[in-house]
């Protein structure tokens, strides 16, 4: 299935829900640090219910642990600053979709890491700032996972 990849995320809820849509879709959840809560927070179980026994769950230090950990990925970012619409992507099977801190975004050195042609956008209105991290993961996961056919193997 899917790598979704969490730079940094800060707000517990947002990555439980994140953890029940993986474990719902059979994608992996990848945490790169430092997170911005602990991963016993009581926000954070609370949004992702009983799934965290169900989810991937892989946590790295910091970008370059995780880059070391998976250098062949194909890396694809998420960000306001993109120009390309994220379904105007082709994804495949095993993609590694990466997300920013839901207050700062991908920083440059990791859209640097990515390449700008692997940098995708969701449409918004143009005076929005940006849309919920966990509502953005979800658009994006169900698009790659349209993209395959919904097929059912982990």
């Amino acid at each position: 299935m899917f790598n979704i990849i969490l730079y940094q995320p800060e707000i517990p809820p947002n990555t439980g829900n994140i953890i029940r849509l993986c474990a719902n879709t059979g994608a992996r959840l990848h945490l790169i640090g430092p997170l911005g809560f602990e991963l016993d927070d009581r926000r954070l179980q609370r949004a992702g219910l009983d799934y965290h026994e169900f989810a991937s769950i892989h946590e790295y230090d910091d970008w370059t642990g995780f880059s070391a950990a998976h250098p062949k990925l194909r890396l694809t970012g998420f960000t306001t600053r993109a120009k390309r619409n994220y379904s105007d992507f082709s994804y495949r099977r095993g993609d590694g979709l990466v997300f920013g801190p839901e207050t700062r975004g991908l920083p440059a050195a990791v859209r640097d890491a990515i390449g700008r042609g692997r940098l995708l956008r969701l449409p918004m209105l143009a005076d929005s700032r940006s849309l919920n991290l966990s509502n953005t993961v979800a658009v994006v996961l169900y698009e790659a996972w349209r993209q395959l056919g919904f097929e059912q193997s982990g």
